[in-house]
């Protein structure tokens, strides 16, 4: 696999692998979708926050949106699962992620309701 050389390179093809536009994910992200063609396309890097919300979204690895892996996901995501993530499908692996994902969504819907 080639690693893109820039943010924007890697962004697009996330976005595009999901099959979104570029006005979704903005809305996904709750950011102008002028700020996500300027990363498409400018090769700006975002401050730390909105790099870690893309990784988040696209779950991936802050490495990955950096160019220094082609690997998508953090090695130590492994770690998270009984006996290491080789011990599971991918289709395994992504029904724990949207599981752990939705978790932590109610838990913060919870604490604004406070």
């Amino acid at each position: 696999m080639t690693i893109e050389t820039t943010f924007g390179e890697i962004i697009k093809r996330l976005r595009n692998e999901k099959g979104i536009t570029q006005e979704q994910l903005a809305n996904a992200l709750d950011i102008p979708e002028s700020t996500i063609r300027r990363l498409e396309t400018a090769g700006n890097m975002p401050r730390r926050e909105r790099i870690n919300q893309i990784a988040d979204y696209f779950g991936v690895s802050v490495d990955f949106l950096h160019g220094r892996t082609a690997e998508k996901e953090d090695s130590s995501v492994g770690r998270a699962f009984y006996g290491g993530s080789d011990q599971y499908t991918e289709e395994e692996l992504e029904i724990a992620r949207a599981a752990a994902q939705a978790a932590v969504e109610a838990y913060r819907k919870g604490l604004n309701k406070k």
